[in-house]
């Protein structure tokens, strides 16, 4: 919306008002702002409806002071995301309502996942098979989505870049992905990454504070490779593939890190909020489309190690129980392991930080090292 008031304006005026760094910032600022400013009055009010955390009987001890804790804080997060998105990116830009479009169906499947743990008090929440039925649905109608604007570039290089996988460390291997008939490789692949994406970082979610900052690190990141791609001289320097639509998908990515940061204020130790499925769902399917249309789902992977090692944990927790009845870890996911061995949390959730934050760099480093 200000997005092209400031376009109008700019007849007149120095064209840098509207520059993708500049909306980027402002988008930080905006998603920052309204989460810390409205944070408190939201929180109370959660509080007030008896929204609160249930907790596993099964989980670490430590955890059960947490009952009750007001949860589904991830509204406040996507409704900061969707504000700034409105506000600073160009709307005429198609990738900008693919991911506003993930972002309300992964939300929509989390708050309903949620709302059934506060009124049956159960920490089951929705049945599995209706879980993954509706984020399948998302996963595909975004594949669906990106291959249709793939496929409708001029340029047949256009259209293959905007499929085919990227193999970092190296300047021209590629999967070729376009080459398989009717999008099905696209389609499929995508489909992987945000179903992969989203159940990973919800996964995650399950120490104060741990997902919010290494979303916002993941972001970052993402953002570096959505400005890069999105601008024609950094790309064929970075020896990437040029995407126009990118550019605007750099203003999101600086709205979720500034939502996230904004909402790590509450959530830090002792949280005084959850942010539930609703906004672990959808933050991670968000990353996960991102990496999609900047073409850097191994950089994605790499940059968010900590949420494919949380996932990794429970599969092979469930599957070496079924295999053997023998258990890998003292419990999953991952940061259940190291409680059990006796971490404090909130040393693990620092450790994952920190851990979070030299994968977020060597992912950066596949730029160069090509």
């Amino acid at each position: 919306m200000l997005y092209w008031l400031i376009d109008y304006l700019n007849i007149l005026h120095d064209k840098t008002i509207a520059s993708v760094g500049l909306r980027s910032l402002l988008a930080v600022l905006t998603s920052l702002v309204i989460v810390i400013g409205f944070g408190r009055p939201v929180i109370t009010y959660l509080r007030e409806l008896k929204y609160g955390q249930a907790v596993r009987n099964d989980g670490p001890k430590t955890h059960l002071a947490k009952q009750g804790t007001p949860t589904m804080g991830g509204v406040l997060i996507l409704a900061a995301i969707g504000i700034s998105t409105l506000l600073w990116t160009n709307l005429a830009n198609p990738y900008v309502w693919i991911v506003m479009a993930v972002m309300a169906i992964f939300g929509a499947v989390g708050w309903a996942d949620d709302w059934l743990k506060i009124k049956h008090k159960n920490p089951q929440g929705l049945i599995a098979r209706k879980k993954y039925f509706w984020l399948s649905v998302g996963s595909l109608i975004a594949g669906v989505w990106l291959y249709i604007i793939a496929k409708g570039q001029a340029d047949i290089t256009a259209t293959q870049a905007m499929q085919d996988l990227l193999i970092p460390l190296t300047k021209n291997w590629i999967i070729p992905l376009s080459a398989i008939p009717f999008g099905i490789g696209f389609i499929g692949f995508t489909y992987l990454v945000l179903a992969g994406s989203s159940n990973a970082v919800n996964l995650t979610d399950g120490l104060d504070g741990l997902v919010s900052l290494p979303v916002a690190l993941v972001a970052t990141g993402l953002g570096v490779f959505a400005y890069i791609s999105g601008n024609a001289v950094w790309a064929n320097y970075m020896n990437v593939p040029f995407i126009a639509y990118n550019s605007d998908v750099v203003v999101i990515c600086a709205a979720m890190v500034g939502a996230c940061l904004g909402f790590l204020w509450y959530n830090a130790s002792p949280a005084e909020v959850f942010m539930g499925d609703v906004g672990a769902l959808s933050l991670g399917g968000m990353l996960g489309v991102i990496a999609i249309m900047t073409r850097q789902e191994i950089a994605f992977a790499i940059m968010g190690g900590i949420f494919v090692a949380e996932a990794l944990s429970v599969m092979l927790q469930v599957g070496s129980y079924k295999l053997r009845k023998k258990r890998i870890f003292l419990m999953a996911p991952l940061h259940h392991h190291f409680e059990e061995k006796g971490l404090k949390e909130t040393k693990v959730v620092a450790r994952f930080y920190i851990i979070c934050i030299i994968l977020v760099v060597l992912g950066l480093m596949t730029l160069k090292l090509r």
